[in-house]
């Protein structure tokens, strides 16, 4: 990652270096003809350089991957070099000092261009939906609980989820859904401290104890690992998000979507009650910082409730490599990675008293996190094996 970067750098000082001197060598025939004469040819040699060099195949680089794009954003940035060049030596700036001024402006407006094209391309992708066959499995849904320390509500969550899934019922269904109406739950108890896990075993669902106090992120990943239904869904152990949300998931995971996550600040949620202020700081915090990780500029990367095609999210989780909450942060890079299909819905949040989770420390600990994921996307840590490419590649 830190080699290809260098390169990346190196490649633009040298554009750079094509554009200001072709400008300066040529400005004889003409101010406004030497400049774009050296803009294409600093656009021609950046391109080549970065599609055939930096990054040379890697398909996340959608943007030399993608001529149309790169000529888009040289067009809009070269215009504003071109402004921005006339207008400094009309002001009677020297051409080499005004050169400087409108490459400095253009590179930033390249810069955010890029992101918002990029952006516009990522969410694209994501949005398509593909009509395909329902995924294996023994189950039509699991639903994954990961616990720690959840004595006082987890017999009640079992109960209260059991009761909603044993009635599950979709008017749209195939016949054959219809007359499967299975599900299991899986609680992963992550080393608590309590009775969590003894509460669980008491009940007719599945437990899997961790032998570390690893995070949540470890929990949900162990549970979608044992998991076995043709969709997934994991969701909090206090009930933050109403049971029938979930019955929404999976109706949309039925429908194609290869990944189904509720958004909290998706214009039709609704909060029964609210955060604490400081907690809502910190959830705008913890956002912004995900624009440093995803392309995607999802609205909230947080909340707790998100499903699976089954395969897919069993494909996914398999390469997961965070053990705390940004895990979160983890799929939404791995879904931009493997153009997944994703859809937003709202929710209805119910905040619960008695959250394990510490302000302060997890969030320095997800934002550590998120750097780690950052450098590990460029490293290709997430790139599937040869078999989950070929699960990928079979959706179509």
């Amino acid at each position: 990652m830190r080699s290809r970067l260098r390169i990346f750098v190196l490649v633009g000082v040298a554009a750079t270096a094509v554009d200001i001197g072709l400008m300066l060598t040529l400005q004889s025939i003409g101010l406004v003809q030497a400049n774009l004469i050296a803009l294409f040819a600093a656009a021609v040699f950046g391109y080549f350089l970065n599609r055939n060099v930096t990054f040379r195949g890697d398909p996340d680089a959608r943007w030399v991957s993608n001529p149309g794009m790169f000529a888009t954003t040289s067009l809009f940035a070269g215009s504003v070099d071109l402004s921005l060049l006339l207008a400094f030596t009309t002001a009677d700036v020297a051409p080499f000092e005004a050169k400087v001024l409108a490459v400095s402006s253009a590179g930033l407006v390249r810069w955010i261009t890029y992101r918002w094209i990029l952006l516009t391309e990522i969410r694209r992708e994501l949005s398509v939906r593909i009509n395909r066959p329902l995924a294996e499995g023994s189950v039509r849904l699991t639903v994954v609980i990961p616990a720690y320390n959840e004595q006082e509500r987890i017999g009640q969550t079992i109960d209260t989820l059991a009761a909603h899934l044993g009635q599950l019922t979709m008017s749209n269904e195939s016949s054959e859904l219809a007359a499967s109406q299975d599900y299991e739950l899986i609680v992963v108890d992550d080393c608590s401290t309590d009775d969590t896990a003894a509460i669980a075993e008491s009940r007719a669902v599945t437990v899997v104890r961790q032998p570390n106090n690893l995070g949540k992120g470890a929990a949900v990943r162990a549970g979608v690992a044992a998991s076995t239904g043709r969709a997934v869904i994991f969701t909090d152990a206090d009930l933050a998000y109403p049971p029938a949300l979930i019955d929404e998931v999976l109706v949309e995971i039925e429908q194609g979507w290869d990944m189904v996550v509720g958004s909290r600040r998706h214009k039709q949620t609704s909060t029964v009650r609210e955060q604490r202020n400081v907690r809502k700081l910190g959830g705008w915090f913890v956002n912004r910082f995900t624009h440093l990780v995803l392309l995607g500029h999802f609205r909230d990367t947080q909340c707790g409730l998100k499903g699976f095609r089954g395969d897919v999210g069993r494909t996914v989780f398999a390469r997961c490599l965070i053990d705390g909450f940004a895990f979160d942060v983890e799929l939404f890079a791995i879904a931009e990675q493997d153009q997944l299909s994703l859809k937003e819905i709202p929710v209805v949040v119910q905040n619960r008293a008695g959250s394990s989770v510490s302000l302060i420390g997890d969030t320095a600990a997800l934002i550590r996190d998120l750097i780690r994921i950052r450098r590990w996307v460029g490293a290709g840590r997430y790139r599937p094996t040869s078999a989950q490419q070929q699960l990928l590649d079979a959706r179509g």
